[in-house]
């Protein structure tokens, strides 16, 4: 892995001061599967430790977190759970398309990236960060550059001084075939200009 990083490095000028002053990043790593497409889905447009919290909940009200469980329960006891209406919505369809046999999800590490993502995407309520997140957490995909995610945004606008997601791209393209690896040096800059750590759970 450290490798990888020092190409990066030799290839950006930003990446090579990230990297000289973090070393290797936390790379976060997920297991595959129904819990942590769940988790991401809590986690959409919230923080993170707000998602843990309400990811907690919800395990204690249902033991455990299974797609026949998440269909089994009331919109009351997801409420209960600070589980919104709509985001109740979307771990129920995901349950069903589980349950429906719509898609395997121990399946998806033997196909390509792009074939999960358009297996996903079908799933309402899963869109493209949901995807990338799981494509890098789960599957180990170590080229992927997640455009919807707030902090890498707002990292690459300070570091780079850009603003527009075609700049963005562009940028990127460089850091071809590991940009999933760029991506972790960022959130771990984001992170440490707060003073804050990776939350795992």
């Amino acid at each position: 892995m450290e490798t990888c990083f020092e190409l990066l490095a030799e290839r950006d000028t930003v990446l090579k001061e990230l990297y000289k002053q973090y070393g290797v990043p936390y790379i976060p790593s997920r297991p595959q599967g129904f819990v942590t497409l769940c988790k991401l889905i809590l986690e959409q447009q919230v923080s993170l430790a707000s998602a843990k919290a309400c990811f907690l909940k919800l395990e204690a009200k249902l033991v455990a977190i299974t797609p026949q469980n998440i269909i089994n329960a009331t919109d009351e006891e997801l409420r209960s759970c600070t589980v919104s209406r709509q985001k109740s919505v979307y771990l129920k369809e995901l349950a069903n398309a589980v349950l429906l046999n719509q898609i395997d999800l121990d399946n998806l590490s033997k196909i390509s990236s792009e074939e999960v993502r358009n297996q996903l995407i079908q799933i309402k309520g899963i869109g493209n960060w949901t995807v990338d997140v799981y494509l890098m957490f789960a599957l180990g995909d170590l080229d992927l550059f997640p455009l919807g995610d707030i902090a890498l945004i707002n990292t690459m606008k300070e570091l780079y001084k850009c603003n527009s997601t075609e700049e963005m791209i562009v940028i990127s393209n460089a850091w071809k075939p590991y940009r999933s690896l760029a991506t972790y040096l960022f959130w771990h800059h984001y992170l440490e200009k707060r003073g804050r750590k990776p939350l795992i759970y």
